[in-house]
């Protein structure tokens, strides 16, 4: 029942903000108690957890990535937005938003995002 989606633009340019927006159907970002993440998978690596925006509205981030990620959110559109920056080419990477409820239950189906100029 729960649907995500994820869209923003596939390309950016080096030294640019990278956002992406996540629209969540059949379930309500602020219902308790679940966490919304952004997960992401360079080509030919493995998948790597950026952050998460909890239904509270609170916000955690993986320590690599912290200086450089933002995550909020707008109740009224169920969304939530990952903005990463300063990005490099080494940010290229299938993104992905999921749900997280001690596992990650649904996803969305990801989205590429290429940094290059």
């Amino acid at each position: 029942q729960v649907q995500l989606q994820e869209s923003g633009p596939g390309l950016v340019k080096p030294s640019q903000t990278l956002s992406l927006t996540c629209t969540v159907s059949g379930g309500s970002i602020t219902t308790n108690y679940y966490y919304w993440s952004w997960i992401r998978q360079p080509p030919g690596k493995g998948l790597e957890w950026m952050g998460a925006i909890a239904y509270s509205g609170s916000t955690y981030y993986s320590p690599s990535l912290k200086s450089r990620t933002s995550i909020f959110r707008d109740t009224s559109k169920n969304q939530f937005t990952l903005q990463l920056s300063s990005v490099t080419p080494e940010d290229t990477a299938v993104y992905y938003c999921a749900r997280e409820d001690y596992a990650m239950d649904y996803w969305g189906k990801g989205t590429l995002v290429t940094v290059s100029s």
